[in-house]
């Protein structure tokens, strides 16, 4: 009798025990949100996201978003015909870089952060990027969303982190997490003079300080391209009885700022303790490609793929600037240009492969894949 006692109270106790677990999982599955998971010391340290600032080089369709202008839009054929199969708002014929940093850093694609319900989405980084924006107020004032403004959308995602993983996670998430600026352009594109140099700098370094008391610590910052031989500025120079040559003020503009930001960043490396840097010579790699295209696999690096007029410099691409009819090329991957100002996905490709793991006298003192594997 004993014995069957012990048999039947180890029943007993293994069908208890089994009611229990029983219990607390569906006490669990009933009042624990999903994401309490993530909270704090439980989401994983070295995650380390992607947060793009800047203009239309970057921009992933951010001015889907907001009341502006054609212009500064391309949500409308041809753009996007290489790769998404329909205009997602990109100034490219398909990706553009951070697409492909994305990439490479085994991240997803980073979305407008203004994309519809994105905004709680924000463990893998965000991106802020407007065509037409400046790191001053002018440029298309009013109908981009201005390096200032691009920095008040961080404040708001860094405090919807702090709600969705906590405090701690939080924290993690902004240290070890990959700050790209790529701006500036905009700036120089009106009848700017050399004394605007120190003050277009000026913002942008501000902005990696204000990032740096949240909290970042890793950047990544792409010089000024030379702007001046963009087509839109070849074709402006024939307009003027030139022979088509880049715009020499523009370029002058563009090598200044270059200097004065690289000297400030190494300020800031020297004065701000553990800020960590990737300077990408955005310039050089360009002029390195139009004067040796066939290396890079390019036909043409004057003209652009699509638009009109001379070097189709035209702002026409797709209908843009009340042009009714425009050209558009075969094959974009042959062009470095897809329309008067913008490169095509070819091009964000190599100069992204560059900037990700270029050597030290493109991108220094870190290329952005040393400075992903650097964890806080």
């Amino acid at each position: 009798m004993a014995k069957e006692y012990r048999i039947g109270l180890n029943l007993a106790n293994s069908y208890i025990q089994l009611c229990l677990i029983v219990v607390l999982v569906v006490l669990a599955s009933l009042t624990i949100p999903s994401d309490c998971f993530q909270h704090d010391d439980q989401y994983p340290k070295t995650i380390a996201g992607l947060f793009v600032f800047g203009d239309s080089l970057i921009d992933p369709g951010n001015n889907n978003y907001i009341n502006t202008s054609r212009d500064v839009q391309a949500n409308f054929p041809p753009y996007g015909v290489s790769f998404f199969k329909y205009p997602s708002g990109r100034f490219c014929d398909g990706r553009v870089i951070p697409d492909f940093i994305a990439e490479y850093a085994k991240l997803p694609f980073i979305p407008p952060y203004l994309q519809i319900g994105y905004r709680y989405q924000l463990a893998y980084g965000a991106n802020f990027a407007s065509g037409g924006a400046g790191a001053l107020v002018e440029p298309f004032s009013g109908l981009v969303i201005d390096l200032k403004k691009q920095l008040w959308y961080f404040n708001q995602a860094e405090k919807q982190l702090r709600s969705n993983l906590g405090k701690r996670g939080a924290e993690r998430i902004v240290s070890n997490s990959v700050y790209l600026f790529s701006i500036g352009a905009n700036d120089y594109s009106s009848d700017r003079r050399k004394d605007y140099v120190a003050t277009v700098v000026g913002n942008i370094t501000a902005a990696l300080e204000e990032i740096y008391k949240k909290g970042g610590r890793k950047f990544g910052v792409v010089n000024m391209p030379p702007i001046g031989c963009l087509p839109l500025f070849r074709a402006a120079d024939l307009a003027a009885g030139g022979t088509g040559e880049c715009n020499g003020q523009l370029t002058a503009l563009a090598k200044l700022h270059n200097v004065l930001l690289s000297k400030k960043l190494e300020h800031l490396q020297k004065q701000l303790k553990g800020f960590r840097y990737s300077y990408f010579d955005i310039f050089t790699a360009a002029v390195e490609m139009f004067d040796n295209p066939s290396k890079y696999g390019f036909k043409e690096v004057k003209s652009a793929c699509c638009g009109s007029g001379p070097f189709r410099g035209d702002r026409s691409c797709g209908g843009r600037g009340g042009f009714k009819e425009y050209e558009l090329c075969d094959n974009p991957q042959d062009y470095f240009f897809f329309d008067s100002n913008h490169p095509t996905q070819a091009a964000n490709q190599q100069l992204a492969e560059l900037m990700w793991a270029g050597p030290s006298d493109i991108t220094w003192p870190h290329n952005l894949k040393s400075l992903f594997r650097i964890s806080l």
